[in-house]
């Protein structure tokens, strides 16, 4: 059985992340949507919201797909993560030539810590390339209309978290 893990923090998962999802899932029998907790980017969302919105997105996606696609949170070294759930494939999404400055980096790191992982890129599709859980919860904090880069459930998450008392 071909595993892929395709790390993150989601925080909260874009269109631009369901987009990388469903084409990684084309390319193994079951993907893991690793979820970083990573205490320092201080996430909008708890550990747990990132995960049910996952796995509410991905439960449609693995649906459509045929593909096993389940959430895993970790907060431990990407390729120990990949040991642990069993990945021979690490999925990363590639938005512009700076994503992929750091990503070469990371892939070497991974590399010297164990070679039988290998990295695959995805570019993210043109009508998604600007999308980033960054920006997009700036736009939110602001007022902004979001809903051209999440999905429905994801744009009522922001707004409650956001700006409802």
């Amino acid at each position: 059985m071909r595993v892929g893990l395709y790390p993150g923090t989601f925080d909260p998962i874009t269109l631009g992340h369901v987009d990388i999802i469903r084409r990684a899932a084309a390319l193994v029998d079951k993907l893991v949507i690793g979820v970083a907790i990573n205490r320092d980017k201080g996430p909008l969302f708890t550990l747990e919201e990132r995960v049910a919105m996952i796995e509410a997105e991905c439960a449609k996606l693995s649906a459509e797909t045929g593909t096993e696609i389940i959430a895993h949170p970790f907060e431990n070294l990407l390729i120990d993560c990949a040991h642990d759930v069993g990945a021979q494939i690490i999925v990363r999404g590639l938005r512009a030539v700076a994503d992929f400055e750091y990503e070469f980096q990371m892939v070497g790191m991974n590399r010297a810590l164990d070679d039988t992982v290998e990295t695959v890129f995805l570019m993210a599709d043109a009508r998604r390339q600007a999308i980033a859980s960054k920006l997009v919860k700036e736009i939110a904090r602001l007022g902004g209309d979001v809903s051209k880069f999440v999905t429905p459930m994801v744009n009522e998450a922001l707004k409650d978290r956001l700006h409802r008392p």
